[in-house]
């Protein structure tokens, strides 16, 4: 997958393409219908599979004061959007200056002269241009006018429910992963470089791998029963895979204070400092407590170990 990040001068194999247009926080199942539809496109044309995203994510221009809020910040993005087959990622830097742009010098400058699209696949909900005035109602118009095509995807939910970012965010926020992989369509991943810890679990028998959130959401303070990926040197990203358990939250016996996810693998010996982490939360254990001693903690780990291990052999 080649990433560009502007739309200017791009060479022509990168032009032509069928792209599907949207933010895609979460790659969620109701997104993936919208990039398999652009992929059945691109494929019956002969052309290339390409998808126009931006980054930072709007809301985090317009509402900086936010809690952070991202299911999947751009490396994480990239390597699932890498996953589904696009080609072409174009992925374009949002700030009030695009913010301002008209829907329609949107379409002309970067759809048309700067990407020269084939084709566009949005969802049903897609807004774009300044003040969001631009939908795909407008889109389609300009594009029969303009020369390329559009095609419009209508809602997916499981039943009555569409599936949605904001769905899935309050879902991971009440500590239920499960039922937001279910509208995910696979198990929600944090992405990060391991850092140096207090090394407290070394002396109790749990040693961790530790990782901030960046601007990832927080999930619910607690307990999870985890697998992680790490990049083997020489290999395909995420080759090797362990069960684990790990803790997020202020780690409140020892007097925390900042946000940290734990992940202790099991099975596993060896040296991951440095290394980039992908966490996934398969189940919610139980909530995040201070505990009277060192002894207390270290018995209620072992309970977690175990039943996290029960919880990832179901799976």
């Amino acid at each position: 997958m080649k990433v560009f990040r502007n739309h200017h001068h791009l060479p022509e194999t990168a032009r032509g393409a069928v792209v599907a247009l949207g933010n895609f926080d979460g790659i969620h199942r109701g997104h993936q219908a919208v990039i398999g539809r652009a992929a059945a496109e691109a494929s019956a044309a002969g052309a290339k599979l390409g998808l126009l995203t931006f980054e930072p994510h709007p809301r985090s221009v317009f509402r900086p004061a936010d809690p952070p809020f991202r299911l999947t910040p751009f490396r994480s993005k990239a390597i699932l959007l890498c996953g589904l087959g696009v080609d072409l990622l174009f992925n374009l830097r949002f700030n009030k200056a695009l913010a301002a742009r008209s829907a329609e010098d949107f379409v002309r400058d970067i759809l048309v002269d700067g990407l020269g699209i084939r084709s566009a696949v949005v969802g049903y909900d897609f807004v774009f241009g300044n003040g969001r005035r631009g939908t795909a109602a407008l889109l389609a118009e300009m594009g029969a006018k303009l020369g390329f095509a559009v095609e419009v995807v209508a809602p997916a939910g499981q039943g009555e429910e569409v599936y949605s970012s904001t769905r899935i965010r309050t879902l991971l926020q009440s500590g239920a992963p499960r039922e937001a992989a279910a509208l995910l369509g696979r198990e929600w991943q944090i992405h990060g470089r391991v850092e140096h810890g207090d090394e407290r679990g070394r002396t109790i028998g749990f040693p961790t791998a530790n990782l901030t959130l960046a601007d990832y959401l927080r999930p619910a303070a607690g307990v999870y029963a985890v697998r992680a990926g790490f990049d083997r040197p020489g290999a395909d990203p995420g080759a090797t895979w362990y069960d684990g358990v790990a803790n997020f939250g202020t780690r409140p016996t020892f007097a925390g204070t900042d946000l940290r996810l734990e992940v202790h693998l099991f099975d596993f010996a060896g040296d991951l400092y440095g290394r980039h982490l992908r966490v996934a939360l398969v189940d919610y254990i139980r909530p995040e407590r201070k505990f009277a001693g060192l002894d207390d903690l270290k018995a209620q780990i072992a309970k977690d170990a175990i039943q996290a291990r029960a919880i990832l052999a179901k799976k």
